[in-house]
């Protein structure tokens, strides 16, 4: 009775973001994020996804059991996973660097790579941002850089105290995806992460480098395989929706979630 009182409530608390506004949608889209509350902070996924589509249905998985989360995933038609704590690096047999981690959270671990094995599964869209985006990339037998400042030779600010004016450029690959849907060729992102991809997974492909060499973004090298799997390292849903390294992403993301729900 606990645990279906909290899934209901979870469910009611985000829910209740759902606008009145026009929705690109026929019918409302449910979309899982891999963790979403109680923190402020994820309140902008929301806020960015729902400025494409005001009537999407969120649910949260963090808070459900392992069982009851991969159950709801095939009610959903994305899945969106968000920032957060550093991935275990045992989990791409770097495990001696461990305490060289600032935050670690094995359980999300678990679930998210749980998550992620069942969207591919179902061929159901994905989208990454920032840790998300690490563990894509590691899901797909790729590693990380540990820490960024003692790691890479770099004058780059990958994070600063001051996450939303910490800034830098990217590269976009010509005929990437993201350059395809953002229609330029570098951009202003902004940063907050000391970790970032070092080994490149199997079956992906970069898509946008910051002039440092650090992989910004990823996505499924072929989309006949999985149709749509891309992933970010900066925070998109804290930019301006207006930058075309935000909304048009928020975009592409939401427009396949549609084409799922309509299979």
């Amino acid at each position: 009775m606990k645990k279906s009182w909290l899934y209901f409530l979870i469910i009611l608390v985000i829910a209740g973001f759902s606008g009145c506004q026009n929705s690109e949608s026929d019918n409302p889209v449910k979309i899982a994020l891999s963790r979403a509350v109680p923190e402020e902070k994820y309140q902008n996924y929301f806020r960015w996804l729902k400025s494409i589509d005001t009537n999407i249905i969120f649910l949260e998985m963090y808070h459900l059991s392992f069982d009851s989360a991969l159950a709801l995933l095939n009610e959903c038609d994305g899945l969106l996973l968000t920032g957060g704590e550093d991935i275990y690096p045992g989990r791409f047999d770097r495990v001696y660097d461990t305490s060289r981690c600032t935050e670690i959270d094995l359980k999300r671990d678990t679930l998210e790579f749980a998550l992620l094995s069942q969207a591919i599964e179902l061929k159901m869209p994905v989208q990454g941002v920032c840790r998300g985006l690490q563990l894509i990339n590691v899901y797909f037998g790729g590693s990380l850089i540990i820490n960024i400042p003692e790691d890479l030779d770099t004058v780059i600010k990958h994070q600063l105290p001051d996450t939303y004016n910490c800034l830098h450029h990217v590269e976009i690959k010509k005929g990437s995806w993201l350059h395809k849907i953002s229609g330029i060729s570098n951009g202003i992102t902004n940063s907050n992460h000391h970790q970032g991809i070092d080994v490149l997974g199997t079956l992906l492909v970069e898509n946008a480098v910051t002039k440092d060499g650090l992989i910004e973004a990823i996505g499924i090298k072929d989309r006949t395989i999985f149709p749509y799997l891309f992933a970010v390292q900066w925070h998109p849903e804290r930019m301006e929706y207006s930058n075309p390294l935000s909304g048009p992403i928020a975009r592409e993301f939401i427009r396949e979630v549609i084409l799922y729900s309509k299979k």
